[in-house]
């Protein structure tokens, strides 16, 4: 695979887990999904996105022959009852993960010092605080996307992010995620999610040790 299809991989596994967790999937989304534009790799890759991919073939295969409005409501369904609640058994924000801060405290200022360091400004459209994991996404995106026009800095400014930031908390908002729902989009989400961050992982560490 060469430079450009990596960054092209890589910027749509972050743009994937923008759609599913952002907010109930549209029907865009899963058309894409249902009729294969959404690409899934066919090859190895790590323990969680191997995994992440298997079920979301599964999930799609469950479901691509049925009403896509039936799905998506569902779907929907699911996604309040997960992420919004009322009491929702799943909150997608790194500092309600870290045991070093408080809940939308401190290390809400210390997300956003990595963001201003980078120069970057988050969207005011995902209507969360800024340790969202949305929000977190698209950080990631922003850092992929100057790597891939050759910004180099970009990549010690993603070494930070990850050991400092989505390093302490993936492993156990994937773990909680899979726990309390065990709808396929959303739990191969968590796994993707997991695998996502240890491949930047690996790949950032070559980068900046060249």
């Amino acid at each position: 695979m060469n430079d450009a299809a990596v960054y092209e991989a890589r910027l749509e596994l972050v743009d994937f887990l923008v759609e599913v967790f952002h907010d109930a999937p549209s029907r865009a989304f899963l058309e894409r999904l249902f009729t294969g534009d959404t690409r899934l790799p066919e090859g190895e890759v790590n323990d969680p996105l191997d995994r992440g991919f298997e079920e979301l073939r599964a999930f799609v295969e469950a479901n691509r022959d049925r009403p896509i409005e039936d799905v998506r409501e569902e779907l929907r369904s699911e996604y309040t009852r997960v992420f919004v609640g009322p009491r929702p058994p799943v909150l997608a924000h790194e500092t309600y993960y870290r045991d070093d801060t408080e809940f939308i405290g401190q290390g809400l200022a210390d997300v956003e010092a990595s963001y201003g360091a980078a120069g970057w400004s988050p969207p005011e459209d995902y209507g969360e605080e800024n340790d969202f994991v949305v929000v977190e996404l698209a950080f990631l995106r922003y850092l992929v996307d100057l790597q891939r026009r050759g910004k180099e800095e970009a990549f010690g400014y993603e070494r930070v992010f990850l050991d400092e930031h989505l390093h302490a908390w993936v492993e156990a908002f994937s773990a909680d995620l899979r726990e309390n729902t065990d709808v396929g989009l959303f739990t191969s989400a968590a796994l993707v999610f997991e695998g996502l961050v240890d491949f930047e992982d690996e790949l950032v560490a070559q980068m900046v040790s060249t």
